[in-house]
Formats: C-alpha cells, sequence, structure tokens
C-alpha cells in the first residue's frame, strides 16, 4: 500500500498520557484507518505489533528512549533499532540532526552501522532545519523528514507553516528523496497545501491521537 499523496497518523502515547497503552494505540489505529489514513507512526514495540495485529497500514516504527550524554531520543542508538527488526515496521524512523548523540557517534557513523546490519530496512530521516534534511539526503536516507522543526536548540522558534511553508519549499528543490511533512500540521488546510508544495506524505499526531491537547485548545479559547 503507497503512502504518496496520503495521510499517516502518529498513535502515539508516552508512560504520563492519559492513553499509554498498547490496546488503545491499537484501537487509535484502526480508527485512524476508518477515516482513510493509509500508515500510521508508532512508538516502541509493542505498540507497533499490536497495531500491526489490528491494521494492515505501513508503520513508521520509532523508540522514543532519553540517553544521559545525548540531546536525541528517538530511535538513538542501535539498540533501538535492533528493538525495532522484532516488530518489523516497514520503516524506522531516527533522529537526524546535529543535536549530540550516546557515546559521542556521529550521525554518519550511526547511519552506516544501521545501513551495514540491516541493508534493506528503509529508513527516516527526523531533521528539524533545512541544512538536516539536506545532508540527511545526502547521506542516503529513504525518506527525509520535517519532523523536529521548532523542538531542537538549533531550530528553536521555527515555525513549520512561516511564509507558507519556506523551509519545505527551499528542501523540495534541491533533495531527491521524498519528503514526509511532518511537525505542528495540525490542520486540513496544512496537510492539503504541503501535499500541493511536494511533499510525498504528511504524519499528523496530536491534532488527531491526543485528546488532552485537543481538549486544551478549546479550553484555552474560552478563557482568552
Amino acid at each position: 500500500m503507497s503512502i504518496q499523496g496520503q495521510l499517516i497518523v502518529s498513535c502515539q502515547a508516552l508512560p504520563h498520557e492519559p492513553l499509554h497503552s498498547d490496546f488503545i494505540m491499537a484501537r487509535m489505529a484502526v480508527a485512524a484507518k476508518e477515516g482513510g489514513a493509509k500508515g500510521i507512526r508508532a512508538n516502541s514495540v509493542i505498540d507497533i505489533k499490536a497495531i500491526k495485529e489490528a491494521v494492515d497500514l505501513p508503520v513508521i516504527g520509532i523508540i522514543k528512549r532519553d540517553y544521559d550524554d545525548a540531546d536525541v531520543y528517538i530511535t538513538a542508538t542501535m539498540k533501538e533499532v535492533d528493538e525495532l527488526m522484532e516488530a518489523k515496521p516497514e520503516i524506522i524512523a531516527l533522529d537526524a540532526t546535529i543535536s549530540s548523540r550516546p557515546n559521542g557517534q556521529t550521525l554518519d557513523e550511526f547511519y552506516q552501522e544501521i545501513r551495514q546490519k540491516y541493508p534493506t530496512q528503509k529508513l527516516m530521516a527526523d531533521c528539524s532545519t533545512v541544512e538536516e534534511m539536506i545532508h540527511a539526503d545526502e547521506l542516503g536516507f529513504d525518506y527525509i523528514g520535517s519532523t523536529l522543526v521548532g523542538y531542537t536548540n538549533q531550530s528553536k522558534g521555527d515555525k513549520i507553516e512561516a511564509n507558507d511553508f519556506e523551509i519545505l519549499r527551499e528542501v523540495l528543490k534541491v533533495i531527491k528523496h521524498p519528503l514526509i511533512a511532518e511537525g505542528n500540521i495540525d490542520t486540513p488546510e496544512k496537510v492539503k497545501r504541503v501535499l500541493e508544495l511536494g511533499a510525498y506524505s504528511v504524519v499528523v499526531g496530536s491534532a488527531i491521537t491526543r485528546p488532552q491537547l485537543i481538549t486544551k485548545k478549546f479550553v484555552d479559547a474560552i478563557q482568552s
């Protein structure tokens, strides 16, 4: 099943969140499929396995794990990649920013390590700046993601929708691999626009699958 030109729904809930449960995330994936989503992004082996049993959609798999000596936390080491391979996601996404990595490893070293061990596994680069996306494209990532725009020190204050998605438009001019738009693309209008600009597909998460955040938007509007 192709994800080109389609919506991917991120079904994630961290341990401190109210919907944290592999059963609930699997049901979220079923609901996303019923709504027309053509792919799922998920965190942790247990959630991915449950989701794969519930829906026949391609999965972008990640493992979020903090390391004391690093800023990256999305599939940061080979340990996480090995664990994800047990769940067999179609795509594995990992932090491809310039932020510090565990044990001082560089992104280039980590990328080559994965390619040598799992040469056929599709990989997605979660990036936060134009420069990081271009570098990931040059390395050979199968998919380039804008996932972390505004979430790193080097992208602090950046808004993905600024100046009609200027960041994405700049990247799309030069990269060779498909761009998956992700990160604060939280309205149907934004989804439609990034696809019009040439994004391969688009990931939406919190605006669909985190009801506590959706509720807060309504409450904030009342209180403003």
